[in-house]
């Protein structure tokens, strides 16, 4: 009987999408209002059916959500792991490797590089892939093309650390002095921030990020997971030695 109220719910909440797979997934006028009408009566003696009902909703989006993601993961390793194009950080050659998603004005990106550079003084055997994911206006899209455009002067490492500890907007005028401060040179780095091909690598993130349903940055993909969001040190270390534990 419980299992029937609970398909109710389902019914009221969500149109229809069953609970479990032997759980009917569509359902005749007749029976709708059956079930709608056995609910209002099973509510009023026995209200934690709602709220058991709204759970394993809940928990079921959530399952779905996770193997649409690792399935992305998976369909997307080679743009993920293997471009050549992208900054490497870290080891090389390492054995466990993290992609970063980022936005150099993002704050939460900000607070989440003290600890990713912890993790690489601390573990000299991770490689680290970095793309730059501009969401966040205009001047991330002028801070990401600088970036790209110092990673051919060999520079995007000191560039990134310094965008990163930028407490003010990444204006012309700021990433110059900054450029400069890292040894870039200045005049250079402005005419290949206008390559075309840096726009269509910028581009190839966002729709890598997309497919992956990425929502923000940061988002660190570890092995097969997909972690959102600014990550303490502790919990990066876990998350690398489940990495290397899987291989």
């Amino acid at each position: 009987m419980k299992r029937i109220l609970m398909a109710g719910v389902a019914l009221v909440l969500g149109g229809g999408v069953a609970l479990a797979q032997d759980t009917p997934q569509a359902f005749s006028p007749q029976q709708r209002e059956e079930i709608v009408s056995i609910l209002r009566e099973a509510l009023k003696s026995d209200p934690t059916i709602l709220r058991d009902a709204i759970g394993a909703m809940q928990e079921a989006q959530r399952a779905a959500q996770e193997d649409a993601r690792r399935e992305a993961l998976a369909a997307n390793r080679d743009a993920l792991f293997n471009d050549a194009r992208d900054p490497i950080r870290g080891n090389p050659r390492g054995d466990v490797t993290i992609v970063e998603f980022f936005d150099a004005r993002c704050g939460y990106c900000k607070a989440l590089h003290p600890n990713m550079q912890a993790l690489l003084q601390q573990d000299g055997n991770i490689r680290v892939i970095m793309k730059d994911l501009p969401v966040l206006g205009p001047n991330s899209v002028t801070a990401s093309r600088a970036l790209l455009a110092a990673q051919k002067q060999g520079k995007y490492e000191p560039l990134h650390d310094a965008l990163l500890r930028l407490r003010t907007e990444p204006t012309e005028q700021v990433l110059q002095a900054e450029a400069q401060r890292a040894g870039i040179d200045w005049a250079r780095l402005r005419r290949d921030m206008a390559d075309p091909a840096i726009e269509a690598r910028l581009q190839a993130n966002i729709a890598l990020a997309q497919r992956l349903q990425i929502e923000g940055t940061p988002a660190l993909v570890i092995g097969d997971t997909l972690v959102p969001g600014a990550v303490e040190l502790p919990q990066l270390k876990q998350l690398v030695a489940e990495a290397r534990r899987r291989g």
